[in-house]
């Protein structure tokens, strides 16, 4: 067995197409189906269902992919661990975050690039459900997502902030000297919101029944600057993370106010797999935003408009 035949098993599992497993892994796609030929011989074992196009693994498939995902990590993990040794932290760090707390990773991503140049950092944005299953899968090395609403399993997690939440309206909706609304009025409010597989619009939809309210949605999207620009526009409102003003400041021809009666928060914080040795990135981010006080930072945002 060679680390190359487990890394065309895992990029066929991920392209599940032959010829693009193949051109990820620049090989000619007989190459490619030959060493996983070779690696089913070696282990004595079908790993995938034959057929004239890729119709997945065989059971005993499915668990030398799973080995072979953590394999790789391994691999990666020590050549993290050995490159710190000659030139310190050094690698891709691969970041998932939910759509809410977008606005906020480069808060921490900032201060890691500075004390580790040689990283590079990719942030993709993710649901819980997918930063779940990307650390649990090796695809990505830490999350940002929510630490006490839903349950996370096999994790190790770290707080980073309190979200809370806005309404953002309309600025001729009204007046002025207005700064809070309690969640029962905002719910008779036409709202866009995000969709129901994001997180943030779990919480959103909770708390609201917490208060006996079940708000329509008249707008549904899967993107924060989608919210801003539907508010923008005149008509909707939207309940918001604070957080996001830090990013976006209160977009112009807008009013934010803070959503009360209750005063909800839940936690945002970082996740990386609850495994040893941990990832030499994801510690060392870690590390990073230990030494952070995003919770004064976010606070410090003004609700009103910068003159």
């Amino acid at each position: 067995m060679v680390i190359r035949q487990l890394e065309y098993l895992v990029a066929l599992a991920r392209e599940k197409h032959f010829a693009r497993a193949a051109e990820a892994c620049r090989v000619s796609q007989p190459a490619l189906s030959t060493a996983l030929r070779q690696l089913e011989e070696e282990l004595q074992v079908p790993i995938v269902e034959r057929g004239h196009r890729f119709q997945g693994f065989t059971r005993e498939g499915a668990l030398v992919l799973e080995w072979a995902k953590k394999i790789l990590a391994d691999r990666d993990g020590l050549a993290q661990e050995l490159a710190m040794l000659q030139q310190g932290l050094a690698g891709k760090l691969r970041i998932g975050a939910v759509p809410s707390a977008l606005p906020i990773v480069s808060l921490i991503t900032s201060p890691f690039a500075q004390s580790h140049p040689a990283v590079t950092v990719s942030v993709l944005s993710q649901t819980s459900i997918q930063i779940e299953a990307g650390l649990e899968n090796f695809e990505i090395d830490v999350g940002v997502t929510y630490l006490d609403n839903e349950p996370l399993r096999h994790v190790r997690s770290l707080p980073l902030y309190q979200e809370d939440y806005i309404l953002l309206m309309p600025a001729d909706q009204a007046p002025p000297s207005r700064r809070t609304m309690p969640w029962t009025e905002a719910a008779e409010l036409p709202l866009c919101l995000l969709t129901p597989t994001m997180q943030n619009r779990r919480i959103i939809d909770g708390i609201f029944r917490s208060v006996g309210c079940a708000p329509h949605a008249a707008v549904e999207t899967d993107s924060i600057i989608n919210l801003c620009s539907h508010v923008r526009s005149g008509f909707w409102s939207s309940v918001m993370p604070r957080a996001l003003l830090h990013l976006f400041g209160v977009p112009a021809g807008t009013r934010a106010l803070r959503l009360v009666d209750p005063a909800a928060t839940r936690t945002v914080g970082l996740v990386m797999a609850d495994r040893d040795p941990p990832s030499p990135l994801a510690r060392g981010l870690f590390d990073t935003a230990r030494t952070l006080d995003l919770d004064a930072e976010l606070q410090a945002t003004p609700l009103q408009p910068v003159a």
